[in-house]
């Protein structure tokens, strides 16, 4: 059975202590029904989220009334929303359930992430912005991009930004103003990271239908062993190969894509993506950025929304934000940021990381507009 996606929404993404999670996720499922119309039921749920407390699924949707149906809670990294997208739409392609809800929902500004102590990673407090500065640093010293080429990418998604409500923050900003923002991990300065973020994110999923926007595919694939021998940065593989499982499936290649949504929690995260999913040529993620081809108004843009690095990165909910902002371009509703005539749109969430990993998930989504 084909999928549709019915109806998607969002709470606003930021720094919210005023708003508990009940409220997130009330926002963003309302906003999902009211899109999708008709009942206000669903035959199963799917949430994911990394730091939620136990039982937070069924306790924000009781709030809702929603109540009886199975209720499945996922973690998979950063990857969480959109592990639980893709288990709904395989429940609904299947035929074990007919319509479902997909549930992402996050606290980021209760606390910091702290290194998990028993990978060799953790234990020397190489936490992710050192994991992704080495993989810049490594790039930077091949000569696949070049320090301006990575601010661009920063410069390129707070402008994004500045056409979505909904984003933590937004900013005009020069590659000078970058490079010259605080160091975090080097060469990574404060505005090349994402910053830390409350919200949740919806889509409900059914069957396909006409006005209904399509799932031509979803893959999800976990990391495999990493090394210093790998050819490649850490992350860039398990992309590669999830793309290369959905874009088979979907029947669709990279140069198709209009619009695409990636994961973009550091500068270096954009260009190694873009790379690894063939939406740019090895060593052309960079220049894509700076260009301006994978700008609003460019031949393929990247992060309309403003991405982790704007938007704002609550882990669990990030992967459906990826995915409500690709619906929403699908249906021509984005707004200042859209993307004029997209019909097929991508969306990669990558999560990690584990120690000799690269990376503990991914997922990639390929979908068509009505």
């Amino acid at each position: 059975m084909r999928v549709g996606i019915e109806g998607v929404g969002t709470s606003h993404f930021g720094r919210q202590p005023g708003a508990d999670l009940v409220d997130l996720a009330f926002t963003a499922v309302d906003e999902a029904f009211r899109a999708a119309g008709g009942p206000r039921s669903v035959d199963a749920v799917w949430a994911g989220t990394v730091f939620g407390p136990a039982g937070v699924a069924q306790r924000v949707l009781r709030a809702m009334g929603l109540t009886g149906m199975p209720v499945l809670t996922v973690e998979n990294a950063c990857a969480s929303g959109t592990t639980a997208f893709a288990e709904a739409c395989e429940a609904v392609r299947s035929g074990r359930y007919g319509r479902v809800l997909a549930l992402g929902i996050e606290r980021m500004g209760d606390g910091a992430i702290t290194p998990e102590a028993t990978d060799p990673e953790g234990r020397s407090g190489l936490a992710l912005p050192a994991l992704y500065a080495m993989a810049a640093a490594r790039w930077l010293h091949e000569g696949r991009v070049t320090p301006e080429q990575l601010a661009a990418v920063s410069v390129k998604n707070h402008a994004h930004a500045l056409h979505n409500p909904r984003a933590q923050y937004a900013g005009r900003y020069t590659v000078e103003e970058v490079l010259a923002s605080r160091m975090i991990a080097d060469p990574l300065t404060l505005l090349q990271c994402c910053p830390t973020s409350d919200g949740a994110a919806a889509a409900i999923v059914g069957p396909a239908a006409p006005g209904r926007v399509a799932v031509r595919s979803v893959a999800l694939r976990s990391g495999a062993p990493w090394n210093h021998r790998s050819p490649h940065v850490w992350g860039h593989d398990l992309v590669r190969d999830t793309a290369a499982a959905a874009f088979a499936a979907a029947g669709v290649g990279p140069d198709e894509v209009d619009v695409a949504e990636v994961h973009d929690a550091f500068t270096i995260g954009e260009v190694v993506t873009t790379e690894a999913l063939g939406l740019a040529g090895p060593g052309e993620g960079g220049k894509a950025a700076a260009t301006g081809r994978t700008a609003l108004g460019g031949e393929q843009p990247v992060n309309p929304s403003g991405g982790l690095l704007s938007r704002g990165h609550p882990l669990g909910a990030t992967g459906l934000a990826q995915l409500a902002e690709i619906v929403w371009q699908l249906r021509g509703e984005a707004g200042g940021r859209q993307v004029d005539g997209a019909r097929i749109g991508l969306v990669e969430t990558m999560g990690g990381g584990v120690s000799v990993l690269d990376g503990n998930a991914c997922v990639v989504a390929v979908l068509e507009a009505p």
